[in-house]
């Protein structure tokens, strides 16, 4: 691509010299992409940090592990580092912690400075007995595990939709809309060129395309299945649930936005679902009118059919009501749609995040900057590396942490350079800035423990898009160090592109002895 490049390499260079046959570019590559691991250690230093795993499986079938390395670099920066990936004969917690040690320990990462595991809550990972987590307990009992906050996100999504029966309907009418557009080519390419306006009121009402598919389907079994579709679509009860379930998708949308983020912190995180979890409440207090009148906006628009909001309740079967006449249409769209679909999103989140169990969560909300360190407590972060942190900090050392807690109460809390901070990675970085982290050492050994807690493991399932660009199924057949070399290149190409090409070609050259020396 570069030609004054090319007219050395492939023009002037010796026949028998080129260097670009496959093992001198794997030769090259497995450099740089050591060079990259190397930045990395570096970076970690004497720091503490967590792991983050999961395991998926590649084009050609073999199970493969990601490896991501989270922790603080010296500058006060939260930090997730993609690190390796690793194939595997099987999936049982042994084999993976094996794995895990051989890569870690080559470069000479221990076990004993780990503070964190992360994984999505497969029982081979998060089992409190045998599984992954137990088996680093053993070796370090302050590598706490947390499950993937992004995994209990979906898991609460998904369970809430099935609890209710009416939304369970719903999003199956919904699969089986999606599966009759992607099943008519022309029909998906129509839709793909449409607006984005235009997509959502032709799935919202059925309009132009899938009414065509009633009349010029391909073969009865399409048309028959469009016509039944389209009933379904253009019902009041389908309109209300769909905008009902985009009220309730949009308020959680940015706490899966923050989940997916490398630099969140657990403590952010918490206070995102606490706040999804305020204004769901708000929605269920005062958003049922609003979305009743837009809804019948919506019909009214498209002549669809809207009910008598006080007449008498009719189940599926077409009777009444049998344990209450007086229950209206209002009332069971109030109540037995809207408020049930809300009640078991916040029950589901409620459960999956619960942080009132979790003494460690409680006790580092201690060191929270927000409102001016309106949570600031001694005796917690006492308590917090007397309990959780025992291998940080000696007797002797939560000695001089209570001393430090009470000079920094008074310092830090009113200074000025430290006001309007809303999370402890800010605060991690401003005592870096002030040269105050020399003063309060141990406090910012507390403050980065805490960081390193894993939040998600949305970095392992970008390296798993990432392999799926890397290994195709035209190139399934890729040897493991090729395949791991590659996508610590491609994933930390920013790291990468800060490697000297000298270093490169010195390294290159100290291998062994070559036809023609480049140096």
């Amino acid at each position: 691509m570069n030609e004054n490049i090319g007219d050395i390499v492939l023009e002037k260079a010796p026949k028998n010299a080129k260097y670009t046959s496959p093992d001198i570019q794997k030769d090259i590559l497995n450099i740089f992409a050591n060079q990259v691991r190397t930045k990395i250690r570096k970076e970690i230093g004497d720091a503490k940090f967590c792991i983050l795993v999961d395991e998926a499986r590649d084009t050609s079938n073999k199970e493969q592990m990601t490896i991501v390395l989270r922790f603080v670099d010296i500058d006060g920066f939260l930090r997730e580092r993609f690190f390796a990936i690793v194939h595997v004969t099987d999936t049982t917690a042994a084999t993976l912690k094996k794995k895990i040690y051989d890569t870690l320990g080559y470069y000479d990462l221990h076990i004993h400075n780990m503070r964190g595991q992360g994984y999505d809550g497969a029982s081979n990972m998060r089992c409190s007995w045998n599984g992954l987590q137990a088996l680093f307990l053993k070796d370090c009992s302050c590598a706490y595990y947390v499950h993937c906050f992004a995994h209990r996100l979906q898991l609460a999504l998904t369970a809430a939709a099935e609890k209710e029966v009416s939304i369970w309907l719903f999003f199956s009418k919904l699969n089986s809309i999606c599966n009759l557009f992607n099943a008519s080519p022309k029909c998906h390419a129509e839709l793909l060129s449409a607006q984005k306006a235009e997509v959502a009121h032709m799935v919202a009402i059925g309009e132009r395309d899938t009414e065509n598919m009633v009349y010029d389907g391909s073969s009865n079994s399409i048309r028959g299945e469009a016509s039944g579709l389209l009933i379904a679509m253009k019902s009041f009860d389908f309109i209300f649930i769909l905008h009902l379930m985009q009220k309730i998708m949009g308020l959680t949308n940015l706490l899966c936005r923050a989940l997916q983020e490398k630099s969140l912190d657990i403590l952010n995180a918490m206070d995102y679902v606490s706040t999804t979890k305020t204004l769901l409440h708000t929605l269920r207090e005062e958003g049922f009118a609003i979305l009743l009148s837009y809804v019948k906006e919506v019909c009214a628009k498209y002549d669809i059919e809207i009910p008598q909001m006080e007449a008498r309740y009719k189940s599926a079967t077409g009777r009444s009501c049998q344990k209450n006449d007086s229950i209206t249409v209002e009332h069971h769209y109030r109540f037995d749609v809207f408020t049930a679909a809300i009640d078991f999103q916040v029950e589901e989140l409620n459960s999956r995040f619960t942080d009132e169990a979790v003494e460690l969560l409680k006790l580092s909300c201690a060191l929270e900057p927000k409102e001016n360190f309106k949570l600031f407590n001694v005796d917690h972060i006492y308590r917090l590396a007397e309990k959780f942190y025992p291998l940080d900090f000696d007797t002797q050392d939560l000695h001089h942490l209570r001393m430090q807690l009470e000079h920094y109460k008074i310092d830090i809390v009113a200074h000025k350079r430290f006001q309007n901070l809303s999370t402890i990675s800010e605060l991690c970085q401003r005592l870096i800035e002030t040269s105050k982290s020399g003063s309060y050492n141990l406090i910012d050994r507390l403050i980065r423990l805490v960081l390193t807690l894993p939040v998600s493991t949305a970095t392992t399932e970008r390296a798993f898009s990432a392999m799926k660009l890397v290994k195709t199924a035209l190139r399934n057949k890729m040897e493991e160090e090729f395949l791991t070399d590659s996508m610590v290149i491609y994933i930390e190409r920013e790291l990468a592109e800060t490697i000297d090409n000298d270093i490169i070609i010195n390294e290159f050259d100290s291998k062994k002895n070559r036809r023609a020396q480049l140096q």
